[in-house]
């Protein structure tokens, strides 16, 4: 897919009501809910998930992420939750992703990616013509511990901009992102959007100065 010249601003591991309207207000088009992970910040109850969704406008995307591997439990998950798009965090070993879609329709379905070397874009590129977007991440799925995001770490964006370059939906960039890194992430992949969430945070909290520094630079990577 070709490269976007306004990157959307995902804003993740959003923990509250005023932290969505935060976001909102600053700028975000998507906002990330975390339900359980093995590991990695910003985790919250589905019921919070639920609540935090039910206030934010259509227009922006409310993305539950989730560790969940069963199709069967990922649908029970999101008929609770209410969330207009679901982010697989790990790799489904119960049902297909055309199962979930059939399931589901109207809610979109993003794939993360945990680019940890070449076989990422093998990945992606086979993974890609089933869902709605491609998210990048730094994870790594296969340690004792999964480490399924929010790790603060960035990863190769070489490879990054190669699966970019091969696949024909949207492409979401995440890790380590940061208003100091993000214009350089932005022109070295070319992301349809980024995804940041440790990056605009104080002490676990949105800092309302990094969040304006944030989307000052990915306005300045656009321009």
């Amino acid at each position: 897919m070709r490269s976007i010249r306004n990157p959307r601003v995902k804003i993740c591991c959003i923990g509250s009501i005023d932290e969505a309207a935060l976001a909102i207000e600053a700028g975000a088009s998507a906002l990330g809910l975390v339900s359980h992970m093995p590991s990695g910040p910003g985790v919250i109850s589905d019921e919070r998930i639920a609540e935090i969704a039910a206030t934010v406008p259509p227009a922006i995307g409310t993305f539950l992420l989730t560790s969940r591997q069963s199709i069967a439990e990922i649908i029970e998950q999101q008929h609770f939750c209410r969330t207009n798009t679901i982010q697989l965090c790990d790799h489904l070993t119960h049902g297909a992703h055309r199962d979930l879609k059939a399931a589901l329709p109207g809610i979109s379905v993003v794939q993360v990616i945990h680019v940890t070397g070449p076989e990422s874009v093998a990945e992606a590129e086979r993974v890609a013509p089933h869902v709605d977007a491609i998210l990048l991440d730094s994870g790594n799925p296969k340690l004792a511990v999964k480490e399924l995001g929010g790790t603060g770490r960035t990863h190769d964006w070489t490879l990054s901009r190669k699966i970019r370059e091969r696949i024909d939906i949207p492409l979401f960039l995440a890790g380590g992102l940061t208003p100091e890194n993000v214009a350089d992430a932005i022109q070295a992949v070319g992301p349809f959007g980024v995804d940041v969430c440790s990056g605009v945070r104080t002490d676990g909290e949105l800092d309302v100065g990094k969040l304006e520094r944030f989307f000052a630079a990915v306005r300045g990577a656009s321009a």
